[in-house]
């Protein structure tokens, strides 16, 4: 588990680096202590010691001290200080629940800061605060209990090494389609329904993301954590699951459902012997890893599945013979994924026992020159079982409406077993991918045009398929629609053609990239459509790759990013860096556009230097390879001098805008929006830089330009306008900023609509210069409004959304002390 004070202690020295560098760059000549000493003081009436909080610094990462509770608020306030030298808003919730995380794990490790009188001054205030107290709570949903579902001994094993030994984490290991997922969930519900714990996590464990994202739901349940930072959330419930000095502490079970590498979970275990973790997984060796009591759980025996055929079918008023039944049940090698497909086919068809296993043999004869060798099936699935899905498949194909059960199947083959959205396969890319590949016998050989297949069709052909227990439809679960079993997906994609498997899972990736939001507002979707893109990435990695990079790769590193998982967005990009130079070369554009991603990220994850460094070594290659005046070189130039500021060199990123406009001008023209863009930045700069003055000047003249260019209603021109009225206001001039704010709004209510992000972000700096005009009830009403709609549009976990939410809390707090600055002013860049 990463350690929250060695966190701290490297988050603090990065903040303390960036704001001495953007003192420096700003030339103001105080020192930093002395200058931090006079701010604290009179801003927030705290005696910091400066000697004992550099001593803290100073100590080695591995010796990492944490400062005690009592001293926490004028390390908090110092951070304030910090955070406004260094240009970023203060974000004082993530700073305090680093701390307080730090001095949970690590209360034996000391102090070294002295405790100091409390605060007089105002502190931001969370919007909700505490644990919660209501219980039981369950995060996850159980999967649904399978029909004829066979009581076996591997669940009395479970109870009986928890009641027993004490053991806290159970593996259920074994081959794909025996019932771990069925065991683990009947385990799990009888756990809940019994009052034997009190919180309940279901997680689905296919990937690492998949897991902290889960956690990150459970600590925002439970502890009210910051969604927006998922890994930090993670470390935060982790941290809650630990032994409680209260005999009262919840009860707990954690289910790690479908764990395909145990490496995903490094750091993310939970606790031994303070609760019930249960893992489900094909690997054998995950038990070791967990440090976890093995259970293995193997086929039915012959019993247990003539069993389950018998029951299956004894509600459709059958009466097949016993010894038919077991001679099936040998034929599909007892396992019960099989026994179920098996069953459903013989009610759906009134064929008997002994019909369906001359059909089971005739079918596996036809498959063995397009499956795989039997040594090689996966799980060492018999020939046979491959058939009875074929034969179920066959028979889905027939049902209303004909012809589409197959290609429907085959697209949901690349994608995520654990839960496809209903939007993804029903998009217009979807649609296309059923009408092109409807079976051919249904949709008439003398047609040109492949009848257009409706979203209503994809709907019938789904339960069709959940009809003879190819996948599991759920309607009324429109993120998670469908599931089916990796074993299925495979006898699926085997007996593709390579050109076929290509064309699938560009199909795929084209549906994925439908569905995707622009502004991902429902995050669990999200979650969603991440996992989808990793399963197809995982299977097709190659195909996405010809004849370029898809898209999809791209968007969901993006969707990684913008959901707070910054370091898993920088080891997507790098990944897809390295597999796309794999692929298609080091100087191909989709290699250095991934390369592109990645340095972003890097900035964005609290690398700017990083950021820097790797847009200096792109940029070289892409002069190289494309030229000095090509676009996507000078967008590398344009980036690269972002990133320099944003690193703290303010003065030479406004250099780098003016030596590009330069450029811009001579290769693109004055009036290119490209151009207008750098000078939009070159003035941001410019005033970042010290230069106020010269920023509001550049920018009234661009203004003037992009509206003769643009156009009035262009969404540049409003940026322009809401940037200059920004520097007015920040050159004492709030009133004014006020007026003009609520003028641009009108405009970017009638351009954009209400709810565009644009005109959300207009209507918070109206708000904020609204409080800096002396209005702060007004504003505190803006701020209150502008909060639900952000939530609506956005989602509660977006960033503006929690900016806005910050400085409400944080307007609330300094009601009355007006000499005091409210909080993050938000600035638009293009």
């Amino acid at each position: 588990m990463p350690d929250p004070a060695r966190e701290l202690n490297v988050q603090l020295r990065a903040l303390e680096g960036r704001a001495q560098r953007a003192r420096k760059a700003a030339g103001l000549s105080c020192s930093r202590r002395e200058a931090a000493a006079a701010t604290v003081r009179t801003k927030y009436r705290v005696a910091v010691r400066f000697q004992a909080i550099s001593d803290w610094l100073a100590a080695p990462p591995k010796h990492a001290t944490v400062p005690s509770a009592a001293s926490s608020e004028q390390v908090l306030a110092l951070v304030q200080v910090w955070c406004q030298w260094a240009g970023e808003g203060p974000n004082e919730r993530f700073w305090r629940d680093l701390l307080e995380q730090a001095q949970v794990q690590a209360p034996a490790r000391g102090t070294v800061i002295p405790a100091a009188a409390p605060v007089a001054g105002p502190t931001t205030q969370s919007p909700a605060s505490g644990p919660l107290t209501s219980w039981p709570h369950q995060v996850g949903v159980i999967p649904r209990r399978a029909s004829a579902f066979q009581e076996r001994a591997e669940a009395k094993w479970l109870q009986e090494a928890e009641a027993g030994t004490g053991t806290t984490a159970q593996v259920l290991a074994g081959m794909g389609g025996v019932g771990k997922t069925q065991l683990a969930a009947a385990h799990a519900r009888y756990a809940w329904e019994n009052g034997e714990v009190d919180l309940l996590v279901w997680v689905t464990a296919a990937s690492r993301e998949a897991v902290i994202d889960a956690y990150a739901q459970a600590a925002a349940d439970i502890l009210r954590a910051d969604p927006a930072n998922p890994e930090r959330a993670a470390t935060a419930f982790l941290a809650w699951l630990e032994p409680k000095p209260t005999p009262q502490a919840p009860r707990w079970l954690i289910v790690l459902d479908d764990v395909a590498d145990p490496g995903d979970l490094r750091g993310l275990w939970p606790p031994a012997r303070t609760g019930r973790t249960l893992v489900t997984t094909r690997r054998r060796d995950a038990a070791r890893i967990a440090h976890g009591r093995p259970v293995p759980v193997e086929l039915f025996t012959p019993i247990q599945a003539t069993t389950y055929l018998q029951q299956a079918l004894a509600s459709h008023e059958r009466r097949d013979n016993t010894t038919d039944l077991a001679a099936l049940a040998e034929d599909l090698g007892h396992l019960p994924l099989a026994l179920s497909q098996a069953a459903v086919y013989l009610a759906d068809t009134h064929l008997d026992a002994a019909g369906y296993r001359v059909r089971l043999a005739d079918r596996a004869r036809q498959l063995a020159d397009l499956l795989p060798e039997s040594d090689s099936l996966p799980d060492d699935q018999p020939t046979t079982v491959a058939a009875a899905w074929s034969l179920s498949l066959e028979r889905a194909d027939q049902l209303r409406p004909t012809g589409l059960a197959r290609p429907m199947l085959q697209l949901a083959s690349m994608l995520d077993p654990n839960g496809i959205p209903h939007a993804v396969l029903t998009s217009e890319p979807a649609l296309t991918h059923l009408a092109t590949h409807r079976t051919a016998r249904h949709c008439g050989s003398l047609a040109r045009q492949p009848p257009v297949v409706t979203a209503e069709e994809t709907t019938g052909v789904l339960h069709a398929l959940h009809r003879l227990s190819l996948i599991d439809h759920s309607p009324n679960e429109p993120h998670r629609a469908v599931r089916i079993h990796h074993l299925i997906q495979r006898a699926v994609r085997d007996p593709l053609t390579p050109d076929q498997y290509d064309q699938l899972a560009r199909a795929a990736a084209d549906a994925l990239l439908n569905a995707w939001p622009e502004v991902e507002r429902d995050t669990d979707l999200a979650r969603v459509l991440r996992a989808n893109t990793t399963a197809l990435t995982k299977f097709t990695e190659g195909s996405l790759h010809r004849p370029d990079a898809h898209t999809v790769l791209t968007r969901v590193g993006k969707s990684l990013g913008e959901a707070g998982q910054l370091n898993a967005a920088v080891q997507h990009f790098r990944h897809l860096t390295d597999t796309t130079a794999h692929h298609l070369g080091p100087d191909h554009p989709s290699t250095l556009a991934a390369r592109h991603n990645l340095a972003s990220w890097r900035g964005r994850a609290g690398d700017p230097a990083g950021a820097t460094a790797a847009y200096t070594t792109l940029l070289e290659d892409r002069i190289r390879v494309l030229g000095p005046d090509h676009p996507h070189t000078l967008d590398t130039r344009h980036n690269l001098a972002d990133w320099q500021g944003q690193a703290g060199d303010l003065t030479g990123a406004a250099a780098a805008y003016a030596t590009l406009l330069l450029d811009r001008v001579r290769v693109l023209g004055p009036d290119h929006p490209d151009t207008l863009t750098t000078r939009h930045n070159l003035a941001y700069y410019q005033g970042r830089a010290g230069d106020p003055a010269g920023a509001t000047a550049a920018l009234a003249t661009l203004l003037e330009d992009r509206i003769r260019v643009l156009g009035p209603d262009h969404p540049d021109t409003l940026t322009t306008r809401h940037n200059l009225v920004d520097w007015q206001g920040q050159a004492g001039n709030p009133a004014g900023a006020t007026a003009a704010l609520a003028t641009l709004l009108q405009d970017r209510i009638r351009v954009l609509g209400p709810d565009h992000p644009d005109t959300l972000t207009t209507r918070h700096n109206l708000a904020y210069y609204q409080g800096r005009a002396g209005d702060p009830a007004g504003a505190t009403a803006a701020y209150a409004t502008l909060l639900q709609d952000r939530i609506r549009v956005l989602g509660p976990d977006h960033p503006d959304t929690l900016t806005t939410r910050h400085n409400l809390a944080d307007l609330g707090a300094r009601r009355g002390d007006r000499s005091t600055e409210t909080s993050v002013r938000r600035t638009e860049i293009n």
